[in-house]
């Protein structure tokens, strides 16, 4: 034993670098050292002899594996103390710069637009994604043989055989958050709701998922000037003109009555789109005055109040409003474009007003 431990313990002292170190553990602690050996011979030994040569061989065996442990912090300690010798660093140098992340477009537009709205005395409602069949097309006063309720058109949400709860979808719009805001809060009432919806739409300019904005007011004496006057303000602050002219056209949603779609007066000049001048007209949005039935499925009596509501697509508005040519970019997994158009985090207004800090 006496061997074996001086044999070991001055090879430790004596290795050079950490190779030599692992060698000589393998040599002893290993499956086929020596020390390992020895263990493995204590079974043939006499119980008596053996107890006292197994308490030995432990002991051996502990101080050995110290003896490495130490032997090799105070290699890494003696590389350190060389490197730190031969290198230097200049703290006086710029630091590396990173690359700083950026806010998405779409956030940035639904956190102007919701800002924007806020100016105006518009609340931000929310609700789910998965919607009921009855709050996402019935309560909107959408008929059963509308081709929005067919499979082609919504995504149907999977229900067992013998399930027999209502129907849920994805959501198609927003509309049915305006919905549970009346419930929730009655009239007057004046709020945004901003979200995600989905709609079985896959081509060059649609994707399943994109993202609405969709308004609603609900007073006792608003109209359809009250309606115009809010998107026109709207239009002047997100698109920063002065001079907004919006042209309203007769149109049919079954949830307003009278609905109509907006246009706004703009001009392309070199491809790039100006919004407030030039003989051109543009569709922004969808509007009307809410259909009584509507407001009798929030709760509302239609004898006694009257609103008006509106939707926006978010993604479009992004694109018009910074150049962004192809929605798919949205959804790309290059990160090329994004660092192009994204925006810094300090640049983003938020619905406190100002920018974010």
């Amino acid at each position: 034993m006496d061997e074996l431990k001086q044999k070991y313990l001055g090879a430790i002292t004596d290795a050079a670098d950490e190779q030599a170190l692992e060698d000589l553990r393998i040599a002893a602690l290993g499956k086929k050292g020596e020390i390992s050996l020895k263990m493995r011979e204590l079974g043939q030994m006499d119980p008596a002899v053996r107890q006292a040569a197994g308490a030995a061989l432990n002991r051996l065996k502990d101080e050995i594996d110290a003896a490495l442990r130490a032997k090799k912090a105070a290699l890494a300690d003696a590389a350190l103390d060389e490197r730190l010798k031969a290198e230097w660093l200049d703290v006086t140098l710029p630091g590396r710069p990173r690359r700083m992340g950026t806010i998405h477009p779409v956030s940035q537009v639904t956190e102007e637009v919701t800002a924007i709205f806020a100016d105006m005395g518009f609340a931000v409602a929310e609700g789910p994604q998965i919607e009921s069949d009855w709050y996402n097309f019935d309560a909107l006063n959408i008929p059963p043989e509308h081709p929005a309720r067919q499979e082609h058109d919504t995504f149907f949400m999977a229900r067992a055989e013998g399930d027999d709860r209502p129907p849920h979808v994805l959501r198609t719009h927003t509309s049915p958050v305006q919905i549970r805001a009346m419930q929730t809060h009655g009239a007057p009432l004046r709020v945004i709701a901003p979200g995600r919806v989905y709609r079985m739409d896959m081509d060059q300019t649609h994707t399943p998922m994109f993202h609405q904005v969709e308004g609603l007011a609900i007073d006792r004496d608003l109209s359809m000037a009250n309606l115009k006057w809010v998107l026109e303000e709207f239009c002047r602050a997100f698109f920063e003109v002065d001079q907004v002219e919006l042209r309203f056209r007769a149109s049919h949603f079954p949830f307003t009555e009278p609905s109509a779609e907006v246009d706004i007066r703009c001009s392309w000049e070199g491809g790039q789109l100006k919004i407030g001048e030039g003989d051109g007209w543009m569709e922004i949005l969808g509007s009307g005055m809410v259909h009584p039935k509507v407001l009798a499925a929030g709760g509302i009596d239609p004898n006694e109040w009257q609103g008006f509501a509106f939707g926006l697509g978010i993604d479009r508005l992004a694109m018009l409003k910074y150049g962004i040519p192809d929605l798919r970019a949205f959804f790309e997994s290059d990160l090329r474009w994004l660092r192009h158009y994204g925006f810094a985090s300090l640049d983003l207004p938020t619905v406190h007003g100002g920018l974010s800090r």
